[in-house]
């Protein structure tokens, strides 16, 4: 079956948060959020360290939606249900349909860090992959020294797979830097 065609719910709900695609007119909200939480973000996510204007940014956003359409990234917003509040991001990100297998990335505002609801998106965009979208295998990847993220993996129930030792350059101090995969396969 071709990408485009496969049924993926554009949102869905867990017991605090409404997880949807991005939509033309987030831009504005995204970066916000985004920039609230760079000196959290830059470290770890190579995508902090050069933010666009908003123009810039809603163009992005739109990219990702129409991304998500066709299949190809299914980038994720996570919002306070019931408000307009928006508190990370995430998503099924490396699609191979072939298999079918996601890597889930997130990032989380600062001002909603240590509430559990990182947990609590990787525990639904989980559920969605295998028990919607028929995953035989979902990835976290992260760097070995980002605890927080790596501590997200292992509450959501990802046990730690591999780390691919000396695997990459860190994007800001271009020093070699260690990766470790947590997954889940389907039985």
């Amino acid at each position: 079956m071709q990408p485009i065609l496969r049924e993926v719910p554009f949102s869905f709900e867990t017991e605090r948060l409404l997880i949807r695609g991005p939509l033309p007119g987030d831009g504005a909200v995204v970066r916000t959020a985004v920039l609230e939480s760079l000196n959290e973000l830059r470290a770890w996510m190579p995508w902090a360290v050069n933010i666009p204007d908003e123009t810039g940014y809603e163009a992005i956003i739109r990219e990702k939606y129409l991304d998500y359409l066709a299949r190809r990234d299914l980038m994720m917003l996570l919002w306070l249900k019931g408000t307009d509040t928006l508190i990370g991001g995430s998503g099924l990100h490396k699609i191979d349909w072939r298999v079918p297998k996601f890597e889930i990335g997130y990032w989380v505002r600062t001002a909603y860090t240590g509430n559990g609801y990182i947990t609590e998106a990787v525990k639904g965009i989980t559920k969605l992959a295998f028990d919607v979208l028929g995953a035989k295998r979902v990835e976290i990847r992260c760097d070995s020294l980002n605890e927080r993220s790596a501590a997200v993996a292992r509450r959501a129930g990802y046990p730690l797979e591999a780390t691919l030792r000396h695997h990459d350059r860190h994007h800001l101090t271009g020093n070699l830097r260690d990766t470790l995969i947590f997954a889940l396969v389907a039985d």
